[in-house]
């Protein structure tokens, strides 16, 4: 008697497990930091948590305020290509590096589907008291560009009360000497480079030049 045939449909399909990265960052080599602190911790929560390790991304010896980090922009770059469920790192203050920043890295983050985490402020976006978090975070995060804003308008008032004159200095035009060049055969680049002044200012005046040039030999 032959066995009976089972579809392959009949065998529940296996859930795919979730692949987490971490991240972690230590400013110097100085006063004793080292990322096994946080690696450390980090491994053991994604072990709790059932998570597979995607990677491991560690900036170490780089300040915070560094505008380029070679793991952090590996880390963005893995997650933009779908590489990763779940990012955890050990606080925030590693991973930001200003406020605009985080907001922005989460907002990517949330765009991406993936999951954000961090393990010592106790952020999880994934839940709802998480994603409550990340709107007050962008709630500051606006409240700072607000007091940025008015800080500079303030100072530019200021400035223009005192009879400051506001905007980059002028630059002198020799309209003489772009003439003189351009006699020469030269190109708008090249006098751009000889004078300091900018291709579209330098043109402007040599045409008008030639207008007032013009105009008082019509005249005489």
């Amino acid at each position: 008697m032959d066995e009976p045939k089972i579809h392959p449909s009949a065998f529940p399909r296996q859930p795919a497990r979730t692949r987490a990265a971490i991240y972690a960052r230590v400013s110097t080599h100085n006063n004793s930091q080292d990322p096994e602190m946080q690696t450390r911790e980090l491994l053991e929560y994604c072990e709790r948590r059932g998570w597979d390790l995607a990677g491991s991304y560690v900036d170490n010896g780089i300040s915070g305020s560094e505008e380029s980090r070679p793991e952090l922009n590996r880390l963005m770059t893995d997650a933009r290509q779908r590489k990763l469920d779940v990012v955890v790192v050990w606080k925030l203050d590693r991973f930001g590096r200003s406020l605009k920043h985080l907001v922005n890295a989460l907002a990517e983050f949330e765009a991406l589907g993936i999951i954000f985490a961090s393990l010592k402020d106790n952020l999880d976006l994934s839940t709802p008291s998480g994603r409550l978090m990340f709107q007050i975070i962008g709630a500051m995060a606006e409240f700072e560009r607000s007091l940025i804003r008015e800080r500079v308008m303030a100072g530019l008032r200021n400035a223009k009360a005192k009879g400051q004159k506001l905007g980059r200095p002028r630059v002198p035009v020799d309209a003489s000497r772009i003439a003189a060049l351009r006699a020469q055969g030269h190109s708008w680049s090249t006098i751009h480079r000889e004078t300091g002044i900018a291709k579209g200012t330098a043109q402007r005046a040599f045409y008008n030049l030639i207008q007032i040039t013009s105009t008082l030999a019509r005249g005489s």
